[in-house]
C-alpha cells in the first residue's frame, strides 16, 4: 500500500522481516565468533538466534487472523 510515495507496511509483515533479517544476523555473528576463536561470543549468537526464532513463533501465533496487509 502507497500513501504519498512512502510505502505502507502492516506491523505482522514489519516483523516478519524483522525476524527474518536478525536470525540471519545472529547466526552469522556466531559463524564469525566461532571462526575467529570465540566460542562465548559464538555461543551467544546462536542462543540469540534461537530467541529470536521463539520470539518470532510466538508473535505470528498471537497474530494468526490479521493481514499481512
Amino acid at each position: 500500500m502507497f500513501i504519498r510515495g512512502f510505502i505502507i507496511m502492516s506491523l505482522k509483515a514489519f516483523h516478519l522481516i524483522f525476524v527474518t533479517l536478525l536470525t540471519a544476523l545472529s547466526f552469522g555473528f556466531a559463524a564469525w565468533a566461532f571462526n575467529s576463536g570465540r566460542p562465548a561470543f559464538g555461543a551467544a549468537g546462536v542462543a540469540t538466534g534461537i530467541l529470536v526464532i521463539i520470539y518470532g513463533i510466538y508473535f505470528l501465533k498471537k497474530l494468526k487472523k490479521i493481514s499481512y496487509l
